[in-house]
């Protein structure tokens, strides 16, 4: 258009699109320009001058070399925004906020040709078989749900790094050494080998509240299981994340990726945390792997061979069971059977699970209990483990510290809410001891619930004899003897006669 200078962008494109065979006047319409300077172009002569002169006056002309450029000469970590409102601060009214962009301007083109050196990430050649990566990490932007609720998790995420083959495991707690051991040789044994490197973070989350011996324990525990598998086992430093950078960008990929499939599936809501975890497999991992196929399987030949049998992945500590049938694990009480008073025990503790031996015979297993967020404690009570001291004595029941645990469901909870209203202090605890040792004893924890819960509905309060005939065991008939009356002549045989006697 007459009047209006022609941009770089005008003549770029109307040269490509000579090169491409257009003609001049067509090429001078696409690029929105005239035949008369297309001729120009042609022939070299349009040639744009830089600008090397202002438009308006430098604003900060006057503190620019006198104030502002000994501040970042001294400090150059100072930002634009902090600079600008210090001179705010000090000339009130003459730098307005409008002048920002143009400080940042001014500040970003100080730093590129006089600021500080910036660290360089240098980019690694990565050999096949040679690196294996694992890290913990958070869904932050979804939330799981498992039967209705909250489930608080991590996940942890084993990836090899020339091909990019990962394995994603549901962590119930925080970073610990039961939760890497579990998820790394759950990763290993699923690819069918191991790298000649094994690299994580500095595990500072898993050293967090541990003494110094258990530290030492931990770090010899972690050197053992890489060395089972022929690893050499790395960390980066604290607090360098970047150090694991062939991890750290995947989680996000790997995040997003678990995000967009929840939204496909149309729920965040599983049955359990077994389902959830196949569908992590099944929907994520599965398609992730099946996209690196090619490099998986130019991998696979430098990997090293898994050892005959998996090694320890639990830490283990030994306990005494209380007179009140309990351990406590990482400020966790349990209850155990009550058979186990008095024994010390050694419990092997799992991500998920905790097991406790008696020499070595496994004696109990128990799902694993975590404090919930900003608790330090929390307790795991299974009322089998002590329903049959508590039915010599079950008025022991009203104040015991774990009560509302020893309820197992809130069927039971609201009963003997019932049960407090409708009876004396005494009655009530019967009642609903009888109740739970008919529902440990006949294994019909769920369906006396139910009972329970229809019967009050209908305001019905049923007895105990009531429940024993419905969930307890079926009468045993008592069998009909015959007995028949031998002759007493016979016991004659045993004596002698009268006539030998003589």
């Amino acid at each position: 258009m007459p009047g209006k200078a022609i941009t770089d962008q005008q003549v770029e494109l109307y040269m490509q699109s000579r090169t491409q065979g257009a003609t001049q006047c067509v090429a001078a319409a696409k690029s929105g320009i005239s035949e008369r300077s297309a001729r120009r172009i042609d022939r070299g002569r349009e040639r744009r001058r830089e600008r090397d002169w202002r438009t308006r006056a430098d604003p900060f002309e006057a503190v620019w070399e006198s104030e502002l450029l000994g501040l970042l000469e001294s400090r150059p970590q100072l930002s634009a925004t902090t600079l600008l409102e210090d001179l705010q601060a000090r000339y009130p009214g003459a730098y307005p906020d409008s002048l920002l962009r143009t400080l940042q301007r001014r500040v970003k083109e100080w730093k590129a040709l006089h600021g500080p050196s910036k660290p360089v990430m240098f980019r690694q050649r990565h050999e096949p078989g040679e690196q294996g990566l694992s890290d913990f990490t958070t869904l932050k932007r979804v939330s799981v749900q498992v039967q209705g609720q909250w489930l608080v998790h991590l996940l942890y995420h084993f990836r090899l790094v020339y091909s990019g083959w990962c394995y994603v495991k549901v962590v119930l707690g925080g970073e610990s050494f039961s939760a890497l051991a579990e998820g790394l040789q759950e990763a290993l044994w699923r690819l069918g080998g191991a790298p000649q490197e094994h690299r994580t973070d500095s595990l500072s989350a898993a050293y967090r509240n541990l003494g110094r011996d258990e530290q030492h324990d931990l770090s010899e525990a972690y050197a053992a299981l890489c060395a089972h598998y022929g690893m050499r086992a790395s960390r980066n430093n604290r607090g360098e994340s970047h150090e694991n950078g062939a991890i750290e960008s995947p989680h996000g990929h790997l995040k997003r990726r678990i995000e967009q499939a929840l939204a496909l599936r149309g729920s965040s809501d599983f049955e359990s945390v077994a389902v959830y975890q196949q569908w992590l497999e099944d929907a994520v991992i599965a398609k992730v792997n099946r996209r690196a196929t090619a490099l998986i399987e130019a991998e696979r030949p430098h990997l090293q061979a898994l050892p005959l049998r998996r090694t320890r992945d639990y830490s283990e500590l030994v306990v005494r069971v209380t007179t009140s049938s309990t351990i406590t694990v990482r400020c966790v009480t349990y209850t155990v059977p009550s058979r186990l008073i008095g024994e010390r025990v050694r419990v092997h503790l799992y991500d998920d699970r905790v097991q406790a031996f008696v020499g070595g015979t496994l004696a109990v297993e128990m799902p694993r209990t975590y404090p919930l967020p900003g608790k330090r404690r929390a307790r795991q009570v299974d009322y089998r483990h002590v329903i049959e001291s508590l039915v010599k004595k079950p008025r022991a029941f009203r104040a015991s510290i774990f009560r509302e645990e020893l309820l197992p469901s809130a069927s039971y909870r609201r009963a003997y809410e019932v049960f407090t209203e409708r009876l004396n202090a005494d009655a009530a605890c019967k009642l609903i001891v009888g109740v739970l040792a008919l529902a440990a004893r006949n294994d019909c924890e769920g369906a006396l619930g139910e009972y329970l819960d229809g019967a009050l509905a209908r305001g019905e309060l049923p007895t105990l004899l009531e429940l024993q005939r419905r969930f307890g065991p079926p009468p045993v008939p008592t069998p009909v003897v015959q007995i028949s009356q031998h002759a007493l002549k016979s016991y004659d045989t045993l004596l002698p006669s009268a006539r030998e006697v003589a």
